[in-house]
């Protein structure tokens, strides 16, 4: 077992309103209680001064959803990786398969958003994973390492500061979930990839993002390779977020 913390990241997606985060949050809050892993949310923009308040004190980082692989200037809706940075913000996800999906984002702009965050002291939760047709056609690994490799090669001094997160498209809101072996299986030939471009490979945590659960979250976070999940529509739910939290050792 490797022995980093845990990371378990919650998603919120395009959801959320001031009443409904304040709650949520100061449950999730007063039910960590002696939680043994790093914890993380992932809010939509607008809400990251109130959940930066929300969490001030506790345990629970901020987490962005997208930056800007620009640094300044007229680009009208962008958020920069130094904005983030004054609200507090710690991780953000870049290459989400719904922005790879609906907004087009490739591999390239993917690995530049990871190097913006990167400059400006924000991990970049990177997201890597295959669509139903690439796992039925058993491209699985050939798509992963695409994926990770160009990101690797625009940031490799600086790789181990990276967090990775597998998330198989398939799974994704869809209910259907990869099996613990399935899981274990990719997160060892990421891991295999970032040790042999890192010098410190034991720092980099690899997530799995595919329809983790309070159910399913103890036997996908027992896999040797899995180092924590990201979280999406249980993570809006604080009994079910605070299960996950509690399942990672």
């Amino acid at each position: 077992m490797h022995s980093k913390k845990k990371l378990i990241a919650g998603n919120w997606k395009m959801n959320g309103n001031l009443t409904a985060n304040k709650s949520l949050l100061t449950a999730v809050v007063d039910g960590l209680n002696q939680a043994q892993c790093d914890v993380a949310v992932a809010v939509p923009a607008p809400y990251l001064a109130q959940v930066e308040r929300l969490v001030s004190g506790s345990a629970i980082a901020v987490a962005a959803q997208d930056v800007s692989v620009h640094e300044s200037g007229a680009y009208t809706g962008e958020v920069s990786a130094s904005m983030l940075k004054e609200f507090g913000v710690r991780y953000v996800l870049v290459g989400h398969s719904e922005r790879r999906q609906y907004h087009g984002e490739s591999d390239v702009v993917v690995s530049r958003k990871a190097q913006r965050a990167l400059a400006a002291g924000i991990t970049p939760i990177v997201c890597v994973g295959e669509t139903l047709q690439e796992f039925e056609a058993g491209d699985t690994e050939a798509v992963v390492k695409r994926q990770l490799a160009a990101v690797i090669h625009l940031n490799g001094h600086c790789i181990s500061e990276i967090v990775v997160a597998y998330e198989p498209v398939w799974a994704v809101g869809t209910g259907r979930t990869a099996s613990p072996e399935q899981a274990q299986a990719v997160h060892a030939v990421l891991r295999t990839q970032v040790a042999a471009a890192s010098e410190h490979p034991d720092r980099i945590r690899l997530l799995y993002g595919g329809s983790m659960n309070a159910a399913n979250a103890a036997q996908l976070l027992a896999q040797p390779d899995v180092d924590g999940g990201l979280i999406g529509g249980a993570s809006l739910k604080a009994a079910d977020f605070l299960q996950i939290i509690h399942a990672a050792r």
